[in-house]
């Protein structure tokens, strides 16, 4: 099984940013944990991070020809505004789970729309890093 997690915006910045919505641990400290649980269930996995909206549309369709059986998605706030990131996830008929750090259900308003929702297979919120890790899960489940 070979996993992609791809996360958006500011998600570069985990460890400076808001601590208090999204914890203390650093980008690479997520990467880590991913990796430790990929390997210990013999997962292949690979992570990408952009704050651009068009290199993320470009690296859910080359997910495509490199044969990727799953992915885990953190669109940060282009999940409230890109419609550009669900055509990706459905051009592709990759399984896709989309997980948030936070629990953006009780955010504010403008956070309770997700437009790529529509194309994922499960959602996963307000569970900080552990949401990938289940993630990852749904995912095995599906046996993709």
């Amino acid at each position: 099984m070979n996993i992609l997690v791809i996360n958006g915006p500011n998600l570069n910045m985990l460890g400076i940013r808001e601590p208090v919505l999204y914890g203390a641990g650093t980008y690479e400290d997520l990467c880590n944990q991913i990796q430790a649980y990929c390997n210990e269930k013999k997962i292949a996995v690979e992570f990408y991070q952009s704050n651009h909206e068009g290199a993320l549309v470009d690296r859910i369709q080359a997910a495509y020809f490199a044969g990727v059986d799953g992915i885990v998605i953190n669109p940060g706030a282009y999940t409230h505004t890109s419609i550009a990131l669900l055509d990706a996830v459905k051009s592709v008929s990759i399984p896709t789970v989309e997980v948030h750090i936070s629990k953006v259900e009780e955010r504010e308003d403008f956070r309770q729309k997700s437009y790529i929702r529509a194309a994922c297979v499960a959602t996963v919120t307000g569970k900080g890093f552990a949401g990938y890790l289940e993630a990852i899960d749904i995912l095995v489940e599906k046996k993709v």
